[in-house]
């Protein structure tokens, strides 16, 4: 198995015996994604690696960052997919394993990106199957409560026990496992696709954000960017959550020192600074407006921002874990590389 490649391990406070929130910040490359067994090992070695430290516990909550499961759509595909350097070469490697079934689902499609729909689509319901065995497993082979990271999929429900797909236009979605396994039935679905998604990617409704109910508290789970607006903690307050976790992937490598170009996708909400952009880097903003800046004001005392990193063909991959404890912001270190980080409940 390739080196998980942590880089550091870093905990906070003392147990208390409230429970206990451990960020997995991933290492990822394309052939961890070569077979849904492969993707399994590789969170299972971080996973290992956390109960080494004495973190993981029954009310412990592990967040993998946002599109963990995504890439699943490479599972199986062979090598031509999974080694190759490019995005572009890996998507029409695939394309031209599937033609005919890839021609009917291009037919079908209402997405302003067709060929990107058609592509998630035609795997959809082995994605879904792979993510929620893979999840499912870690989650009760460690006997922990797990926010699954998010993936893309049509249709998503938790039906039976399972997570299953449908017809419908892809959503950005996680899931999260209880600690004997089985999902919450409610889905938390992104509300704020970005720029890059809105071509193929529905928005879900704030109203809807769920609060799960786990052995460390009332958790809301908020996907990357719907972290930017203040409506979403709004609702999850409302709703009762006490701990916020988010699930992030930022894109290129290298973009969080560099100048933050403002929001993407929706507008700005009304108190952002006009002028912070293109003056504040980008880690700067994300602190400003996202978890570190919006929790606290929102009433939260904890929460966790987990980031996706690795080398993912040439997609790139930047940011670093942040956390809310006891209302005081801290950020783990800036690696290019896997970060473990426990923040102690209080």
């Amino acid at each position: 198995m390739r080196d998980l490649n942590i880089r550091q391990i870093v905990s906070f406070g003392a147990d208390a015996g409230r429970g206990n929130l451990v960020g997995i910040q991933t290492d990822m490359s394309p052939t961890d994604y070569a077979t849904a067994a492969a993707l399994q090992a590789r969170l299972d070695g971080y996973l290992a690696a956390a109960k080494a430290q004495g973190w993981l516990n029954a009310r412990t909550l592990v967040v993998f960052p946002e599109y963990l499961g995504t890439w699943l759509v490479a599972a199986d595909e062979g090598r031509a997919v999974t080694e190759t350097s490019q995005i572009a070469m890996a998507i029409r490697n695939l394309i031209l394993r599937h033609p005919l079934a890839l021609a009917r689902r291009l037919l079908t499609s209402r997405a302003p990106d067709r060929l990107r729909d058609s592509v998630f689509r035609l795997k959809a319901a082995a994605m879904a199957c792979a993510y929620h065995d893979t999840f499912s497993w870690l989650a009760a082979r460690y006997a922990v409560t797990v926010v699954a990271g998010s993936i893309l999929l049509p249709g998503a429900r938790v039906a039976q026990g399972e997570l299953q797909v449908a017809d419908g236009r892809l959503q950005n979605v996680a899931v999260v496992y209880g600690p004997d396994g089985t999902p919450h039935p409610e889905i938390v679905r992104k509300v704020y696709p970005i720029a890059d998604e809105i071509p193929f990617v529905a928005a879900g409704d704030a109203a809807d954000l769920p609060v799960f109910d786990t052995p460390a508290g009332r958790l809301g789970v908020l996907i990357c960017a719907d972290s930017w607006y203040p409506g979403p903690y709004a609702v999850l307050a409302g709703k009762g959550a006490e701990i916020i976790a988010v699930p992030s992937y930022l894109s290129p490598t290298g973009v969080w020192r560099q100048p933050w170009r403002g929001y993407s996708g929706a507008s700005a909400p009304d108190d952002v600074c006009r002028e912070d952009t293109g003056q504040l880097t980008e880690g700067e903003a994300w602190l400003k407006y996202a978890l570190a800046g919006r929790a606290p004001a929102a009433g939260f005392r904890h929460g966790i921002n987990v980031f996706l990193r690795g080398a993912l063909w040439d997609l790139g991959a930047d940011g670093h874990t942040i956390l809310i404890r006891d209302g005081q912001v801290i950020e783990a270190a800036h690696v290019d590389g896997a970060v473990l980080v426990n923040s102690w409940l209080t």
